[in-house]
């Protein structure tokens, strides 16, 4: 097997930072995003998603919800009480579920429902889809999403 010149090797480390200024329309721009839903749910409830990206990846994820008091939906125990009863989850473990399959896929499409949360996963995956186009957009700011276009 024949061996390449050390100069073949040398020009090619030479250019490879050049093909990082490739832009990539894709790209997503460093910073938090938060996305929430403009209005509370039936239950009293606003969820919200807020990300922070670098070096073009989601490297950090807060799923949750709070009321009009602003008390966070995973602390509720009371509300935990009764929807692990009913559905077998509850906010405080499928928000981290779902922000963790996040991280590893990096793709909000890509995240499993969890049986007894698929409301939650429908208004995640919407909430999030709109977060990382904010990234994409380079507008930190907080975003909103009707909430009739969550859940469906």
């Amino acid at each position: 097997m024949k061996r390449l010149p050390p100069y073949f090797v040398l020009i090619f480390f030479a250019f490879l930072p050049l093909l990082s200024c490739i832009r990539n329309d894709f790209e997503l721009y460093k910073g938090y995003y938060t996305v929430q839903a403009d209005g509370f749910d039936e239950h009293g409830w606003k969820e919200y998603v807020s990300l922070y990206i670098s070096h073009g990846r989601i490297l950090s994820v807060e799923y949750n919800a709070i009321n009009s008091s602003g008390f966070i939906k995973s602390w509720d125990m009371n509300y935990m009480r009764i929807m692990n009863a009913q559905n077998g989850t509850y906010p405080n473990a499928y928000t981290r579920i779902y922000a963790g399959r996040l991280l590893e896929t990096q793709d909000p499409e890509k995240v499993d429902v969890i049986s007894g949360a698929s409301n939650s996963w429908r208004t995640f995956r919407r909430l999030t889809a709109a977060a990382i186009e904010q990234s994409r957009l380079g507008n930190p700011g907080i975003s909103f999403v009707s909430v009739s276009e969550i859940g469906q």
